[in-house]
């Protein structure tokens, strides 16, 4: 069940369920914390389990009014990576909570490496789902630019039904139509500004292979073969940068190997947190 807290004003659902060491998993773009209900129902038996609703996702509502302020500090920190890693410390400083394991899918891994950088004392470990440290390319951008464009003109929910079927496998989509269109259904309920303002956070992200090179405990990659958002080529660089490396290939997996390959996934993650607190 979720649960509240406030930051800044915003309403930030969360749910907190096990016990024990903690591990806490954050979403990507046009998710909310249930892309992690397979993770959650599994390792609630072994950890303290935390997922979060980032401003903007699930029943982390923010209003149009809110949103759409002119040059509001809110806005304008909306569209940083580095407010979200501040959202989930002010969580975990509420639930006082001192030492974790963090993990998060892809706009979630870019949220784990602003927070490891500096708030590296609060981890044992952190994670990058189909994720990277790398910046993005002017032609990604670029991109990115045209897509809050298109979302302007056509809203939130046509943009992720173009989008959210490239992330997964051809041959996936053939088997599990039904879990794909779960995810479309809850893409209804974005606001297209909040989508907007992840996109232009991930936009101006900064390079933070630094932060793997730099890391004093071990870094987990969970890299899919067939990843189109998250080249394996660029994956498989970083992944050797951190003095201490778990690093997982997902064969024929696209972009959510989270849904595409649950148990697997579970077992993986099981394992590098088991390892990060042992």
């Amino acid at each position: 069940m979720h649960q509240y807290f406030h930051y800044q004003n915003l309403p930030i659902a969360y749910t907190k369920l096990g016990a024990g060491n903690v591990v806490v998993l954050l979403h990507g773009f046009g998710e909310d914390s249930s892309i992690w209900d397979y993770q959650v129902d599994f390792l609630k038996s072994f950890f303290s389990v935390i997922v979060i609703d980032l401003p903007g996702s699930g029943k982390s509502k923010i209003t149009n009014s809110i949103l759409t302020i002119s040059n509001s500090r809110l806005t304008k920190n909306l569209s940083t990576i580095e407010f979200y890693a501040e959202v989930v410390n002010a969580l975990l400083t509420y639930l006082k909570i001192n030492k974790c394991v963090m993990l998060g899918h892809s706009m979630g891994g870019y949220i784990t490496l602003a927070f490891a950088e500096k708030y590296a004392d609060k981890l044992d470990g952190f994670g990058l789902i189909h994720s990277t440290a790398y910046a993005d390319s002017d032609e990604k951008k670029a991109n990115r630019q045209r897509s809050i464009e298109m979302m302007e003109q056509y809203g939130s929910y046509p943009f992720l039904k173009t989008t959210i079927p490239t992330l997964f496998t051809t041959d996936f989509k053939t088997k599990s139509p039904n879990i794909i269109d779960v995810l479309l259904q809850k893409g209804k309920l974005f606001n297209v500004v909040a989508l907007q303002n992840y996109y232009r956070a991930m936009m101006n992200r900064i390079d933070r292979t630094d932060v793997l090179k730099g890391s004093s405990f071990p870094v987990l990659f969970i890299i899919g073969t067939d990843d189109i958002a998250i080249p394996i080529k660029d994956s498989l660089q970083q992944s050797h940068m951190p003095n201490c490396s778990y690093i997982y290939i997902l064969e024929n997996i696209g972009h959510m190997g989270i849904l595409e390959e649950p148990k697997k996934v579970n077992g993986l993650i099981h394992s590098f947190v088991n390892n990060c607190f042992n």
